[in-house]
Protein backbone atom coordinates (compact mmCIF):
# COMPACT_ATOMS: atom_id res chain seq x y z
CA UNK A 1 0.00 0.00 0.00
CA UNK A 2 3.00 2.13 0.38
CA UNK A 3 4.36 2.08 -2.82
CA UNK A 4 0.91 2.66 -4.18
CA UNK A 5 0.60 5.61 -2.03
CA UNK A 6 3.70 6.57 -2.80
CA UNK A 7 2.80 6.74 -6.83
CA UNK A 8 0.27 8.00 -6.69
CA UNK A 9 1.77 10.77 -4.78
CA UNK A 10 4.48 11.04 -7.33
CA UNK A 11 1.52 10.97 -10.25
CA UNK A 12 0.26 14.24 -8.44
CA UNK A 13 3.60 15.82 -8.36
CA UNK A 14 4.62 15.69 -12.04
CA UNK A 15 1.03 16.17 -13.25
CA UNK A 16 0.68 19.50 -11.24
CA UNK A 17 4.54 20.09 -12.61
CA UNK A 18 3.57 19.94 -15.66
CA UNK A 19 0.77 21.37 -16.36
CA UNK A 20 2.19 24.19 -14.35
CA UNK A 21 4.90 24.67 -16.92
CA UNK A 22 1.96 24.61 -19.39
CA UNK A 23 0.01 26.85 -18.06
CA UNK A 24 3.75 29.18 -17.91
CA UNK A 25 4.14 28.92 -20.93
CA UNK A 26 0.72 29.95 -22.19
CA UNK A 27 0.79 32.99 -19.86
CA UNK A 28 4.14 34.09 -21.66
CA UNK A 29 2.91 33.46 -25.21
CA UNK A 30 0.07 35.69 -24.07
CA UNK A 31 2.12 38.49 -23.34
CA UNK A 32 3.99 38.12 -25.88
CA UNK A 33 1.65 38.26 -28.29
CA UNK A 34 -0.60 41.21 -26.27
CA UNK A 35 2.95 43.43 -25.74
CA UNK A 36 4.53 42.44 -29.22
CA UNK A 37 7.74 41.83 -27.61
CA UNK A 38 9.48 38.81 -27.45
CA UNK A 39 11.92 39.53 -24.29
CA UNK A 40 10.34 40.56 -21.27
CA UNK A 41 13.70 40.57 -19.20
CA UNK A 42 17.17 40.19 -20.19
CA UNK A 43 16.77 36.40 -18.59
CA UNK A 44 14.61 35.07 -20.89
CA UNK A 45 17.76 35.07 -23.20
CA UNK A 46 20.82 37.19 -22.82
CA UNK A 47 22.80 36.51 -25.86
CA UNK A 48 19.62 38.29 -27.62
CA UNK A 49 19.15 40.67 -25.03
CA UNK A 50 23.22 42.00 -25.68
CA UNK A 51 22.46 42.04 -29.63
CA UNK A 52 19.32 44.08 -28.76
CA UNK A 53 21.08 46.65 -26.85
CA UNK A 54 23.94 46.91 -29.25
CA UNK A 55 21.13 47.78 -32.20
CA UNK A 56 19.86 50.17 -29.81
CA UNK A 57 22.72 52.10 -29.09
CA UNK A 58 23.49 52.11 -32.77
CA UNK A 59 19.45 53.42 -33.21
CA UNK A 60 20.44 56.27 -30.70
CA UNK A 61 23.86 56.97 -32.40
CA UNK A 62 22.02 57.58 -36.00
CA UNK A 63 19.64 59.17 -34.69
CA UNK A 64 22.19 61.85 -33.50
CA UNK A 65 23.26 61.52 -36.73
CA UNK A 66 20.04 61.93 -38.82
CA UNK A 67 19.45 65.55 -36.52
CA UNK A 68 23.04 66.54 -37.38
CA UNK A 69 22.40 65.91 -41.19
CA UNK A 70 18.82 67.70 -40.93
CA UNK A 71 21.17 70.63 -39.53
CA UNK A 72 24.02 70.95 -41.91
CA UNK A 73 21.42 70.74 -44.65
CA UNK A 74 19.71 73.49 -43.58
CA UNK A 75 22.73 75.40 -43.18
CA UNK A 76 24.01 74.86 -46.57
CA UNK A 77 21.22 75.21 -47.94
CA UNK A 78 20.87 79.38 -46.33
CA UNK A 79 24.91 79.43 -47.92
CA UNK A 80 23.99 78.50 -51.14
CA UNK A 81 20.63 80.68 -51.40
CA UNK A 82 23.46 83.24 -50.13
CA UNK A 83 25.74 82.85 -52.70
CA UNK A 84 23.19 83.08 -55.17
CA UNK A 85 22.54 86.29 -53.92
CA UNK A 86 26.00 87.17 -53.67
CA UNK A 87 26.38 86.45 -57.60
CA UNK A 88 23.44 88.46 -58.73
CA UNK A 89 24.98 91.53 -56.82
CA UNK A 90 28.15 90.66 -58.03
CA UNK A 91 26.51 90.81 -61.93
CA UNK A 92 24.84 94.18 -60.90
CA UNK A 93 28.25 95.59 -59.78
CA UNK A 94 29.91 94.66 -63.35
CA UNK A 95 27.03 95.84 -64.91
CA UNK A 96 27.32 99.76 -63.05
CA UNK A 97 31.02 99.69 -63.43
CA UNK A 98 30.95 98.43 -67.36
CA UNK A 99 28.16 101.81 -67.46
CA UNK A 100 30.94 103.95 -65.29
CA UNK A 101 34.08 102.93 -67.86
CA UNK A 102 31.94 104.39 -70.68
CA UNK A 103 32.98 108.07 -71.25
CA UNK A 104 30.37 108.76 -72.98
CA UNK A 105 28.24 109.95 -69.43
CA UNK A 106 28.54 112.45 -67.28
CA UNK A 107 30.24 112.97 -64.38
CA UNK A 108 26.64 113.09 -62.67
CA UNK A 109 25.77 110.03 -63.82
CA UNK A 110 28.54 108.54 -62.44
CA UNK A 111 27.80 110.04 -59.17
CA UNK A 112 24.58 108.33 -59.18
CA UNK A 113 26.03 104.96 -60.37
CA UNK A 114 28.29 105.31 -57.73
CA UNK A 115 25.83 105.82 -54.89
CA UNK A 116 23.97 102.73 -56.59
CA UNK A 117 27.05 100.81 -56.05
CA UNK A 118 27.46 101.49 -52.41
CA UNK A 119 23.86 100.19 -51.63
CA UNK A 120 24.90 97.37 -53.78
CA UNK A 121 28.33 97.24 -50.90
CA UNK A 122 25.61 97.51 -47.79
CA UNK A 123 23.48 95.06 -49.40
CA UNK A 124 26.88 92.48 -49.58
CA UNK A 125 27.95 93.22 -46.08
CA UNK A 126 23.86 92.61 -44.88
CA UNK A 127 24.09 89.22 -46.52
CA UNK A 128 27.59 88.72 -45.47
CA UNK A 129 26.50 88.47 -42.11
CA UNK A 130 23.32 85.98 -42.86
CA UNK A 131 22.42 84.19 -39.32
CA UNK A 132 21.98 80.30 -39.28
CA UNK A 133 19.32 78.39 -38.10
CA UNK A 134 20.48 78.85 -34.23
CA UNK A 135 21.19 82.72 -34.73
CA UNK A 136 24.89 82.68 -35.05
CA UNK A 137 26.87 83.91 -37.92
CA UNK A 138 26.93 81.76 -41.05
CA UNK A 139 30.27 82.85 -42.49
CA UNK A 140 31.70 83.45 -39.33
CA UNK A 141 33.49 80.15 -38.46
CA UNK A 142 33.08 79.89 -34.69
CA UNK A 143 31.90 83.44 -34.02
CA UNK A 144 28.19 83.75 -32.56
CA UNK A 145 28.19 87.17 -33.25
CA UNK A 146 28.10 89.20 -36.93
CA UNK A 147 31.06 87.79 -39.20
CA UNK A 148 31.21 91.60 -40.38
CA UNK A 149 31.41 94.65 -38.69
CA UNK A 150 31.79 98.75 -40.74
CA UNK A 151 34.17 100.87 -39.03
CA UNK A 152 34.06 104.43 -39.22
CA UNK A 153 35.60 104.26 -42.69
CA UNK A 154 32.64 102.64 -43.90
CA UNK A 155 34.60 99.50 -44.51
CA UNK A 156 33.42 96.08 -43.95
CA UNK A 157 35.99 93.93 -41.62
CA UNK A 158 35.81 90.46 -41.10
CA UNK A 159 34.96 89.62 -37.49
CA UNK A 160 34.98 86.14 -37.46
CA UNK A 161 37.22 83.26 -36.06
CA UNK A 162 38.08 79.75 -36.51
CA UNK A 163 36.59 77.81 -38.57
CA UNK A 164 32.50 76.12 -39.30
CA UNK A 165 31.22 73.45 -37.34
CA UNK A 166 31.97 69.83 -38.05
CA UNK A 167 29.08 67.56 -37.78
CA UNK A 168 28.70 64.12 -37.30
CA UNK A 169 26.41 62.94 -39.64
CA UNK A 170 26.68 58.91 -38.54
CA UNK A 171 28.44 56.06 -39.06
CA UNK A 172 31.72 58.04 -39.24
CA UNK A 173 31.06 60.26 -41.96
CA UNK A 174 31.22 64.24 -41.02
CA UNK A 175 30.12 67.57 -42.88
CA UNK A 176 31.36 71.11 -42.74
CA UNK A 177 27.98 73.22 -41.99
CA UNK A 178 29.25 76.19 -43.84
CA UNK A 179 31.84 78.48 -44.95
CA UNK A 180 33.91 81.93 -43.62
CA UNK A 181 33.62 84.78 -45.29
CA UNK A 182 37.24 85.23 -46.60
CA UNK A 183 36.57 81.80 -48.57
CA UNK A 184 34.30 83.86 -51.18
CA UNK A 185 35.21 86.96 -50.85
CA UNK A 186 38.92 87.28 -50.63
CA UNK A 187 40.88 86.20 -53.38
CA UNK A 188 43.66 86.78 -55.76
CA UNK A 189 42.60 89.62 -59.06
CA UNK A 190 45.83 90.06 -61.44
CA UNK A 191 47.97 88.19 -58.21
CA UNK A 192 46.57 90.93 -55.68
CA UNK A 193 45.21 90.10 -52.43
CA UNK A 194 41.58 91.41 -52.81
CA UNK A 195 38.82 91.83 -50.76
CA UNK A 196 35.65 92.35 -52.85
CA UNK A 197 33.84 94.27 -49.85
CA UNK A 198 36.58 96.51 -50.02
CA UNK A 199 36.45 96.81 -54.01
CA UNK A 200 32.60 97.78 -54.07
CA UNK A 201 32.88 100.17 -51.54
CA UNK A 202 36.13 101.63 -52.94
CA UNK A 203 34.40 102.07 -56.22
CA UNK A 204 31.49 103.36 -54.94
CA UNK A 205 32.98 105.93 -53.31
CA UNK A 206 35.14 107.11 -55.95
CA UNK A 207 32.51 107.26 -58.32
CA UNK A 208 30.18 108.98 -55.85
CA UNK A 209 32.68 111.53 -54.96
CA UNK A 210 33.08 112.70 -58.65
CA UNK A 211 36.55 111.58 -58.75
CA UNK A 212 38.25 112.32 -62.46
CA UNK A 213 39.73 108.50 -61.90
CA UNK A 214 36.24 107.52 -61.48
CA UNK A 215 36.05 105.85 -65.38
CA UNK A 216 39.65 104.52 -64.73
CA UNK A 217 38.75 102.49 -61.75
CA UNK A 218 35.40 100.99 -62.91
CA UNK A 219 37.43 99.72 -65.81
CA UNK A 220 39.90 98.34 -63.69
CA UNK A 221 37.21 96.56 -61.53
CA UNK A 222 35.56 94.59 -64.41
CA UNK A 223 38.18 91.99 -64.12
CA UNK A 224 38.16 91.81 -60.47
CA UNK A 225 34.46 91.61 -60.34
CA UNK A 226 34.98 88.36 -63.02
CA UNK A 227 37.38 86.66 -60.64
CA UNK A 228 34.78 87.12 -57.67
CA UNK A 229 32.08 85.64 -59.55
CA UNK A 230 34.26 82.50 -60.45
CA UNK A 231 35.30 82.80 -56.70
CA UNK A 232 31.81 82.46 -55.90
CA UNK A 233 30.58 80.04 -57.78
CA UNK A 234 33.33 77.68 -56.76
CA UNK A 235 32.43 77.90 -53.17
CA UNK A 236 28.94 77.21 -54.66
CA UNK A 237 29.72 73.74 -55.83
CA UNK A 238 31.87 73.10 -52.76
CA UNK A 239 28.49 73.16 -50.97
CA UNK A 240 26.34 71.30 -53.69
CA UNK A 241 28.95 68.45 -53.22
CA UNK A 242 28.63 68.55 -49.37
CA UNK A 243 24.78 68.61 -49.59
CA UNK A 244 24.98 65.44 -52.29
CA UNK A 245 27.55 63.75 -49.27
CA UNK A 246 24.61 64.54 -47.21
CA UNK A 247 22.01 63.02 -49.88
CA UNK A 248 24.11 59.84 -50.31
CA UNK A 249 25.38 59.01 -46.61
CA UNK A 250 21.38 59.29 -45.43
CA UNK A 251 20.93 56.86 -48.43
CA UNK A 252 23.41 54.27 -46.81
CA UNK A 253 22.17 54.98 -42.75
CA UNK A 254 18.92 54.54 -44.16
CA UNK A 255 19.75 51.04 -45.74
CA UNK A 256 21.84 50.41 -42.45
CA UNK A 257 18.91 51.12 -40.50
CA UNK A 258 16.76 48.98 -42.33
CA UNK A 259 18.86 46.24 -41.63
CA UNK A 260 19.10 47.02 -38.02
CA UNK A 261 15.34 47.07 -37.55
CA UNK A 262 14.97 43.65 -39.34
CA UNK A 263 17.35 42.23 -36.85
CA UNK A 264 16.01 43.68 -33.87
CA UNK A 265 12.59 42.48 -35.12
CA UNK A 266 14.11 39.03 -35.23
CA UNK A 267 15.46 39.24 -32.02
CA UNK A 268 13.13 41.18 -30.07
CA UNK A 269 9.35 41.43 -31.52
CA UNK A 270 7.00 38.32 -31.57
CA UNK A 271 6.31 36.30 -34.16
CA UNK A 272 3.06 36.55 -34.58
CA UNK A 273 1.56 33.81 -36.53
CA UNK A 274 3.65 31.15 -34.56
CA UNK A 275 3.37 32.65 -31.10
CA UNK A 276 -0.61 32.41 -31.78
CA UNK A 277 -0.16 28.54 -33.13
CA UNK A 278 2.47 27.79 -30.67
CA UNK A 279 -0.36 29.17 -27.75
CA UNK A 280 -3.39 27.00 -29.58
CA UNK A 281 -0.87 23.88 -29.42
CA UNK A 282 -0.50 24.04 -26.10
CA UNK A 283 -3.47 25.28 -24.40
CA UNK A 284 -4.82 22.56 -26.23
CA UNK A 285 -2.34 20.14 -24.39
CA UNK A 286 -3.00 21.45 -21.41
CA UNK A 287 -7.06 21.34 -21.40
CA UNK A 288 -6.03 17.78 -22.14
CA UNK A 289 -3.47 17.23 -19.27
CA UNK A 290 -6.34 18.83 -17.03
CA UNK A 291 -9.28 16.82 -18.30
CA UNK A 292 -6.90 13.72 -18.08
CA UNK A 293 -5.64 14.83 -14.19
CA UNK A 294 -9.53 15.78 -13.66
CA UNK A 295 -10.75 12.31 -13.83
CA UNK A 296 -7.77 10.38 -12.92
CA UNK A 297 -7.99 12.14 -9.47
CA UNK A 298 -11.47 11.63 -8.95
CA UNK A 299 -10.73 7.87 -8.73
CA UNK A 300 -10.34 7.22 -4.80
CA UNK A 301 -7.18 5.46 -3.65
CA UNK A 302 -10.20 2.73 -2.44
CA UNK A 303 -10.90 2.26 -5.70
CA UNK A 304 -7.33 1.86 -6.96
CA UNK A 305 -6.72 -1.26 -4.47
CA UNK A 306 -10.14 -2.35 -4.55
Amino acid sequence: MSTTINGTSAFYGRSTQQMSTLLAQAQTMQTQISTGAKLSSASDDPLASGQLRTLQRADSLAAVGTANAAAATNDLNAVDTTLSSFTDLINQAKQLAQQAASGTISTTQRQAIGATMLQIHDQMVSLANTKDASGNALFGGSTSGDAYTVNAAGQAVYAGSGSPQTLDIGEGKTVTRSITGPDFLNFSAAGTPTDLLTQVQTLGQALSSGAASGAAQAQSALSTFDTASDTVNTQAAIIGARLNWIDTAGAQHTAIGDQRTTSETALGSTDLPTTIANLQATMTVLQTSQASFAKLASLSLFDKIS
